[in-house]
């Protein structure tokens, strides 16, 4: 990967980022939620990050010809959902994690109650807000919340976090028992991020099924690299500590099988992504295939 192609997929994921913050930042005005329950949702939900998940959702969609605009509140919703996880994985009764992007965890700036009803809260506004989707047949809206519902829930990211509590501190376990967890608490909510945008914009069967390939393998590959930069990684721009999963006590990639083999993974399954849409052409799916490539580039 040159240079140059790698700069493009981190610039046009910033663009990306951009359009849905801007969004984001109005998305719960003038709702009437109150006060201190929306400065909770917003700490956390206007905090920054990558945006990788929306930023996927419109790609996606716009690659077999759905409007940006048109996408933009379902895409959203997706980030509120990965919002929520978050300040619920942050709480003592999870990672007790005290620091998130930077500042402190959402149960630190308010307190535990609030934060837990911050996420209970985007959880429910995510679905009203992609059920209020616009210029799409209601039975593509409907297919692609339900993708959304099952990616988030107990067969999911949720099932995922279980796992992942159940994994921590356990002694001997198995590589497969690892991916399974990372590909329900990561992998199955970007993966869903992927399919719900193709299925909005109308894709055939066939193209659906490369779409799912190319989400399971990114979201793994996100996933092996986030463990990565756990152990080397930069925690100014990180937004949290670096070495928190060996305190933890978490079963992570570099753990099992060390830092060139999980690195030689993230490319591997990279790779499969890319080969899962090489049949793709325009700017979308360029974006795409260089998404991926930037990913792994994270951790080199």
């Amino acid at each position: 990967m040159t240079q140059h192609r790698m700069v493009d997929a981190k610039k046009t994921l910033g663009n990306y980022g951009q359009a849905v913050n801007d969004y984001l930042e109005t998305c719960l005005a003038d709702r009437g939620i109150m006060d201190r329950l929306r400065e909770s949702m917003e700490y956390s939900l206007l905090a920054g990050g990558k945006r990788l998940r929306p930023a996927l959702c419109l790609a996606w969609a716009a690659h077999f010809g759905l409007d940006f605009n048109v996408t933009m509140p379902f895409a959203c919703s997706i980030e509120l959902i990965h919002t929520y996880s978050l300040i619920h994985d942050d709480l003592p009764a999870m990672d007790d994690d005290d620091l998130r992007r930077g500042k402190p965890s959402n149960h630190r700036q308010f307190d535990e109650a609030t934060a837990i009803l911050a996420g209970d809260a985007l959880l429910t506004e995510a679905f009203g807000l992609m059920l209020n989707t616009r210029g799409v047949a209601a039975e593509r809206v409907l297919q692609a919340a339900a993708v959304v519902a099952y990616g988030a829930g107990a067969n999911g990211m949720v099932g995922g976090q279980m796992l992942d509590m159940a994994l921590t501190g356990k002694a001997g376990v198995e590589l497969a028992e690892l991916q399974r967890m990372h590909s329900l608490k990561t992998g199955a909510l970007i993966t869903a991020s992927c399919l719900s945008g193709a299925i909005l914009a109308g894709a055939t069967d066939d193209d659906l099924a490369n779409v799912i390939a190319y989400g399971k393998h990114v979201g793994m590959a996100f996933q092996i690299v986030d463990d990565i930069l756990d152990v080397v990684g930069d925690e100014k721009e990180l937004g949290k500590p670096v070495g928190s999963d060996e305190g933890q006590g978490k079963n992570t990639y570099p753990s099992l099988v060390g830092l060139d083999e999980s690195r030689d993974m993230a490319v591997q399954v990279i790779a499969e992504a890319c080969l899962a849409i090489r049949g793709y052409s325009g700017t979308q799916a360029d974006f795409l295939r260089s998404l991926a490539e930037y990913i792994v580039q994270r951790a080199n």
